[in-house]
């Protein structure tokens, strides 16, 4: 084997703490339903108080400054996360059938589900991106979607792990991968470059949840043609809040564009 990736697999699948992590809830950090619920009220409590005190917001090179140390933090993140979780497919999982269907009563632990545990912690980093919104008096950005998506995905990835939830292996690899090309593009952004992708990363969401309904379908076929399949409930909450994403994504797809559209030709009709 590749000496890189013998290394890489030691560092990111079989570490000690990595091989021997388990999920047992009100003893791992983050796993009681308390710390769940005043997570998920201080971030709405915030999202809706904070714009009401009408703080001075803050001054542009230290909001720069923040915006870039967050996304640098996020797209590194995301590609360890992303790499980790594709390296234990590879090298850990017992069979390939186990990253759509783990088999019922799978245990919450091992390399996998570690992986699950650090995408849940990160989507709580993430939620720095609604108080960078509001500090930077750019209300206007503050959409129903990002508020909807950041708090309703906590409680997804809090699922993935107390139900053990099949499928989420591939749900991981997808998601992180779309978000090191949506951080790189907002790191880019706070760089004072401004790439001209900003489309993809939307079309890229849209196409992930696409794929997520696809292998959903095989996932059913596993868990109603065999034994079943571990987690069925958690999959259950996790289908309709992406076929509510999907849906939210394709109405902000179309009303974005389709303005932008028609500014562009209302441009070219004042040229003419």
């Amino acid at each position: 084997m590749n000496p890189t990736v013998s290394s890489l697999q030691y560092w990111l699948v079989n570490h000690p703490s990595i091989l021997n992590f388990s999920w047992i809830q009100g003893q791992t950090l983050g796993s009681s339903p308390l710390f769940l619920s005043l997570t998920l009220l201080s971030y709405l409590s915030l999202t809706f108080l904070l714009p009401l005190l009408r703080l001075p917001p803050l001054k542009p090179h230290i909001l720069r400054s923040i915006s870039i140390v967050h996304n640098l933090i996020l797209l590194l993140l995301s590609f360890t996360m992303a790499l980790g979780c594709i390296l234990t497919i590879a090298f850990h999982t017992p069979h390939l059938h186990w990253i759509i269907c783990f088999p019922p009563k799978t245990p919450p632990s091992g390399p996998l589900f570690f992986w699950a545990y650090v995408f849940y912690l990160s989507k709580i980093l993430e939620l720095v991106d609604t108080v960078l919104i509001i500090v930077g008096n750019s209300i206007r950005r503050l959409t129903f979607l990002h508020v909807y998506h950041h708090a309703t995905v906590l409680i997804m990835c809090y699922l993935w792990l107390q139900t053990s939830q099949s499928l989420f292996p591939l749900a991981l690899v997808t998601n992180t991968c779309v978000h090191v090309l949506m951080y790189g593009y907002y790191l880019m952004s706070a760089l004072g470059v401004r790439p001209k992708w900003k489309r993809v990363v939307t079309d890229c969401q849209i196409v992930q949840f696409l794929f997520s309904f696809a292998v959903s379908g095989v996932m059913l076929y596993y868990h109603f043609g065999g034994s079943g399949c571990s987690g069925f409930s958690g999959w259950c909450f996790n289908a309709v809040f992406n076929a509510s994403l999907l849906a939210l994504f394709v109405d902000f797809h179309a009303k974005s564009y389709a303005n932008r559209n028609k500014t562009q030709q209302s441009h070219k009709h004042k040229e003419f």
